[in-house]
């Protein structure tokens, strides 16, 4: 049969259980967890086994040193040249003190969340809406740098910003599409009248190019031409004079005075043949009858002209 004293010392031992159960604590990986004593700071757990004072200490604070993304909502901000758009983005923070970020702000979420909002607010005013959309890095870095700078008393980092979407009402965005179409109507009509005018240049180039190249294989052809023509005439005035030279050789032999006499005569005498055929009128030489006269005249002009050439 069940006694008090023993129900009494049952409930005792789960006491006990639940006290003790609720002394240890585990801490995960990349947590903190902030311990108040009588309600009042004590000390900051770690990732690991620890073991706290029981109804003394508390956790009142758990915090995660993982990097978080906090989704900034969106809002209507109005430009420089007075358009409103829609932005939204992302900011990423991280606690880096966790005794601040359980007593320097309430939230630190929310309110890193509505300073991300009111800077960019600001910064949006400051750009034209062209330039909104050109000065992302711009934004995302002017944007981190303030809510950084606020955000140090309550113990978070924060470490980048992204804009997510700008959004411009409806009619600017058919006023946008219309420019952007006629822009690239403009640029394919440059591009195209840029391949004409390369296409005409690589063709002027080319046909200064082929002009330049017959003009030297003429200029070359002319020189072979004059070369050839130039060996032409001192080959035969070589062999002329060769053959000068085997005439006189042979007018100083036996006989050799006889043989030139009679070639002379018989040129002359062809000579006089022809020009008789070749026309109507014929003067004839007073001393036609005087052949002997007229071949030694010869003779003496061609000696002449053989001594000459012995001397040259």
């Amino acid at each position: 049969m069940i006694t008090i004293t023993t129900v009494i010392m049952t409930l005792v031992i789960i006491l006990v259980f639940i006290a003790f159960y609720r002394t240890i604590t585990i801490v995960p990986q990349k947590s903190a967890f902030i311990v108040e004593r009588l309600g009042k700071f004590s000390d900051t757990l770690e990732a690991g086994f620890h073991i706290l004072i029981p109804f003394i200490d508390r956790i009142a604070y758990r915090h995660t040193l993982k990097e978080e993304a906090i989704d900034v909502l969106p809002q209507t901000c109005i430009t420089r040249d007075n358009i409103a758009v829609v932005v939204d983005g992302i900011l990423y923070m991280q606690v880096v003190d966790p005794q601040k970020a359980s007593y320097g702000i309430d939230n630190y979420r929310f309110a890193s969340s509505q300073l991300a909002q009111t800077t960019m607010r600001s910064v949006i005013g400051t750009l034209d809406l062209d330039k909104t959309f050109e000065e992302r890095e711009k934004i995302n870095a002017e944007i981190v740098s303030a809510v950084d700078l606020a955000s140090d008393p309550w113990g978070v980092k924060v470490t980048r910003y992204e804009v997510k979407n700008i959004v411009p009402p409806d009619s600017i965005k058919d006023a946008m599409e219309k420019q952007m179409k006629a822009e690239r109507e403009k640029r394919a009509v440059i591009a195209e009248s840029e391949g004409y005018k390369e296409a005409k240049v690589n063709r002027a180039e080319g046909e200064k190019q082929e002009a330049i190249k017959k003009s030297e294989g003429e200029k070359q052809r002319r020189i072979n031409e004059a070369e050839g023509r130039a060996a032409e005439i001192q080959k035969v005035a070589e062999a002329t004079a060769e053959g000068l030279r085997k005439i006189a050789a042979s007018i100083t032999t036996e006989g050799g005075q006889h043989a030139m006499n009679l070639r002379i005569a018989e040129q002359y005498l062809a000579e006089f043949g022809k020009l008789a055929k070749e026309n109507n009128t014929m003067i004839i030489p007073s001393n036609l009858s005087d052949i002997a006269g007229i071949v030694a005249a010869t003779r003496v002009v061609v000696e002449g002209k053989l001594h000459g050439e012995d001397k040259g």
